[in-house]
């Protein structure tokens, strides 16, 4: 019994929880598009935004810490990471999520890693080793056969690669955060930055909303019931719960053992999108996603050693 409870143990297990949990936000998106023509990406991201904020304010002033050593081009790189990689990079996925399947949205944003290996190739000049390429062409192409295969059922939606576009915009956009982050955690603090961070983002985007929104208010007030619950859903369950859960979890076996496990997560929303959503893939899209995780596995590791 004990050896289950070690710290090893529990962390494992919260990057599990945290992994599911994330891998269920592409489900909702869907679920709530489908209930009213009202709701859109805009409309959603708020109703998220609007359920987390009072929880990353309370997690940011629960870590603070002295701000003597906080220079002011940190305040504003906090400022630009927070909006690029939880408002913006957000507000992309959620609009690409109206025009491409759960399945495909998530296979495409699993390509973060290896876009922050090529950015960081690109700012250090290192060269690329070869199993490091080999996993770019094996991601990249598994990735490029899913879209081919799900665009051939659909030949016919002008907005398909639209919607591949921007989710694809979205993970550069959260490939820049994660190569902004590492600094500006050292000298904020893991968590207080994560609070600050997030809570800028949901500033961001209610901003966003009552400025896009013609009669914000009021449109709000039409949505049905269950859309301010999938809203919740996602502000609370999606956002909030697994952050601090895959926070608790670096912190008992560091970053890389916990994003280790936490890649379950694409084949966690595929299974659930097969079956909430009645997604189907065939074996050749089967093969692509198995493709896209061999790759960015390959990465993962490469960057842990």
């Amino acid at each position: 019994m004990s050896r289950n409870l070690s710290p090893h143990f529990i962390g494992a297990i919260f990057a599990l929880i945290a992994a599911f949990l994330f891998s269920t936000k592409a489900i909702f998106i869907k679920q709530a598009y489908a209930l009213s023509p009202l709701v859109d990406a805009t409309v959603l991201m708020a109703l998220r935004m609007m359920s987390a904020l009072p929880f990353f304010l309370v997690i940011a002033w629960l870590s603070r810490r002295s701000y003597q050593t906080i220079q002011r081009k940190d305040w504003v790189l906090l400022l630009i990471s927070g909006l690029i990689g939880y408002y913006f990079s957000s507000w992309l996925d959620f609009r690409g999520l109206m025009y491409i399947s759960a399945s495909l949205e998530r296979i495409i944003l699993f390509l973060y890693p290896t876009l922050t290996v090529l950015a960081s190739a690109v700012l250090f000049k290192k060269p690329l080793s070869f199993k490091t390429i080999l996993a770019l062409i094996l991601s990249y192409g598994g990735t490029v056969l899913v879209m081919l295969q799900e665009q051939s059922t659909t030949p016919h939606d002008q907005y398909f690669w639209l919607g591949c576009s921007l989710v694809f915009a979205s993970a550069v956009l959260f490939a820049i955060y994660l190569l902004l982050t590492p600094g500006l955690m050292q000298k904020f603090g893991s968590l207080h930055f994560t609070g600050l961070a997030l809570s800028i983002a949901c500033v961001g985007t209610i901003i966003h909303f009552l400025f896009a929104t013609p009669q914000p208010i009021a449109l709000l007030q039409q949505l049905p019931s269950q859309v301010w619950l999938y809203g919740l859903a996602l502000g609370l369950l999606v956002t909030v719960l697994p952050t601090i859960l895959m926070m608790q979890s670096i912190v008992r076996l560091g970053a890389a053992q916990s994003a280790m496990i936490a890649s379950i997560g694409p084949i966690l929303t595929i299974l659930l999108a097969v079956a909430l959503l009645n997604e189907h893939l065939n074996l050749w899209q089967w093969v692509g996603c198995g493709l896209n995780m061999l790759g960015v596995l390959m990465i993962s590791l490469s960057k842990k050693s």
